[in-house]
């Protein structure tokens, strides 16, 4: 590798990610199509035909069952993305989606593959088998294993009727019709995002098996039409609850299942995922991630020409003024999230989240010097941080001491994306902000000294890798940290930092690439080499670690068509892999720009756009 080759890849790794804009000159991205999502979308619209004359839903269903066939995994299973490996509930999802769509006779060889399959690795089809293994896929954590089990109910996958719902564990749903601020004591067994699914599968489990309980039984029936309205009221306008096909399919499919497929919300259930369905019949795990994306991107591209980096001065103030439209301006309807955070997304479905909002806060610090608007909007992002952060000292996604499922506790990844955004905005805040501040990254620190692993890395929440154990990614984990613990000045960050570099260091593949398990990849090497250039001076074992790193990376940037297939390492809601078209670009971009500048996080030396 020489340097002149170092630059050409850096130049054609910025170029590709700002040519990736769309017209309004953000980011848009594109995610992978989905398996699982088709599957269930395609239940929910067989449910909805069954009391609807034909129409466009059953074009779409048919679509979509086409779409599953051509994309089943040699072994006769299905994983999440076109990449991923066979998994129960995917396989289960698809299988049931058949038999919802009438086990046509053109279908019969995907669906005798699939029952090879399940049988292969649940034992069986007898329905309490599967339902047995779908439980000790998930464990406690009920917020995906009940509703696959209701789909399977209604799709008939579970045998009669009187017998299938025997196997579906209820869920308490008249609860949605206490106040929002009791949810987190209560110590639901689904996460704080599933309250739709809590209220429709908890209905029609409900409807066709009511409790036996004396008291139970009343309660239940005088809370459908309060809990029903909560859900109308929570119901994004265009239909699509966290703009997820999954969630969306799950409540849809639950109405019309017990009579009530014209109600309001299965009629904006079913625009939602007409509306979504993809031209070859498939659905994405989510309509876009685009402030996520765009975050991310700016960031990569190290902002604005004006701070350094490769953004045209010309283009950013759009960037900035679409983020400043972004951010969220009263209480969530939905998860009652106070005014002041962000979303992944820019459509209806979305809900404000810790990740996004810390990713909008250093996104704005990029973009230019800040005015008075930009300095408002980032007061309210970093009280709203604040606020979130629980007394653990970590942050979670959604809500703030609602429990210790996935997405509602803290997690090492989220919190050092907010230590990276209250870092770099504290001078700017008002002394007593800024006191806030610096309190809350001590705790911020504290809780990752506490969730370190034995061996110095951290595991994140929100991607994982599918060859590794648990499905975990300690690369992507342990890099965030990394990036963030550098752009601390507390003597507690520095030993954690020089922990989570040796981590990586040593766990740098041969080629000189990285991943969290395997061949090396895209975008775990460029979130690896990202987090170690920012170290003023490196070490040797670090500087021949960037060396080789540099290397592999320049190597897939000039070779071949770029940006390359994602790999799957997104890690969705409830174990859903998902891969984003647009994560090679970011991650490579953001590697090689850091390589180029070799100073600390928070002090750039100009730069310039690409030529």
């Amino acid at each position: 590798m020489t340097p002149a080759s170092l630059q050409a890849a850096r130049e054609r790794a910025l170029h590709a990610l700002l040519a990736a804009r769309n017209a309004r000159g953000h980011w848009t991205g594109h995610l992978s199509s989905s398996a699982l999502s088709t599957a269930t979308a395609v239940c929910a619209l067989a449910a909805v035909c069954r009391a609807e004359p034909p129409g466009e839903s059953r074009a779409a269903l048919r679509a979509g069952l086409g779409w599953l066939a051509g994309h089943q995994n040699a072994d006769g299973g299905w994983g999440d993305t076109e990449r991923s490996f066979s998994n129960l509930s995917t396989t289960l999802l698809a299988w049931a989606a058949f038999g919802a769509g009438g086990d046509a006779e053109e279908w019969a060889a995907p669906v005798a593959a699939a029952e090879a399959w399940l049988r292969g690795n649940a034992g069986s089809l007898e329905p309490e088998r599967l339902a047995g293994a779908l439980a000790a896929r998930y464990g406690k954590d009920r917020t995906f294993s009940i509703p696959i089990l209701t789909l399977c109910a209604i799709a008939g996958r579970l045998g009669p009727t009187e017998h299938a719902w025997r196997l579906v564990p209820a869920l308490p749903f008249e609860l949605a019709a206490l106040p929002a601020s009791w949810f987190g004591a209560l110590r639901l067994p689904v996460v704080s995002y599933a309250l739709p699914a809590l209220i429709a599968i908890g209905q029609v489990r409900h409807h066709f098996r009511p409790t036996r309980n004396p008291l139970l039984r009343p309660l239940r029936a005088a809370a459908r039409g309060p809990t029903l309205r909560t859900l109308e009221r929570i119901q994004p306008a265009n239909g699509g609850f966290l703009e997820a096909t999954p969630l969306t399919a799950f409540v849809t499919m639950s109405l019309a299942a017990m009579g009530l497929a014209r109600h309001p919300v299965a009629e904006r259930g079913v625009r939602f995922l007409l509306a979504s369905v993809r031209p070859d019949g498939s659905w994405p795990i989510d309509t876009n991630l685009s402030t996520w994306l765009t975050t991310l991107a700016v960031q990569a591209l190290g902002g604005s020409a004006e701070c350094g980096g490769a953004l045209a001065a010309a283009d950013a103030p759009a960037v900035r003024a679409w983020l400043l439209g972004q951010q969220g301006d009263r209480v969530h309807p939905y998860t009652r999230a106070a005014p002041g955070g962000w979303a992944w997304t820019d459509l209806p479905g979305g809900v404000p989240d810790a990740d996004d909002t810390a990713g909008a806060l250093l996104a704005l610090r990029r973009l230019g010097p800040p005015d008075g608007a930009v300095r408002r909007a980032a007061a309210a992002g970093v009280r709203w941080l604040l606020d979130l952060q629980n007394r653990d000292g970590g942050v979670p996604t959604f809500c703030k001491g609602w429990g210790t499922l996935p997405f509602d506790r803290s997690s090492p990844d989220i919190t050092a994306h907010a230590l990276r955004a209250w870092a770099e905005w504290g001078p700017e805040l008002p002394p007593a902000l800024e006191r806030r501040v610096r309190r809350a990254i001590r705790r911020g620190i504290a809780f990752l000294a506490a969730n370190r692993r034995e061996d110095g890395a951290w595991i994140p929440l929100w991607f994982g890798h599918q060859e590794a154990a648990r499905g975990e990614n300690a690369v992507y984990g342990t890099a965030r940290v990394l990036l963030a613990l550098r752009g601390l000045t507390t003597p507690e960050a520095e030993p954690l930092a020089e922990g989570a570099q040796a981590w990586l260091v040593a766990h740098q593949n041969g080629d000189g690439g990285w991943a969290g398990a395997g061949a090396s990849s895209v975008e775990e090497t460029g979130l690896a080499l990202e987090a170690l250039a920012v170290q003023a001076v490196p070490g040797p074992a670090a500087r021949e670690a960037l060396r080789r790193g540099a290397a592999w990376l320049a190597a897939r940037v000039e070779a071949g068509p770029w940006p390359p297939a994602p790999e799957p390492i997104g890690f969705y809601f409830a174990q859903l892999w998902y891969s984003e078209a647009l994560y090679p670009a970011i991650f490579a971009a953001a590697a090689l720009r850091a390589l180029a500048t070799k100073r600390p996080s928070g002090n750039r030396e100009p730069e310039g756009p690409p030529r």
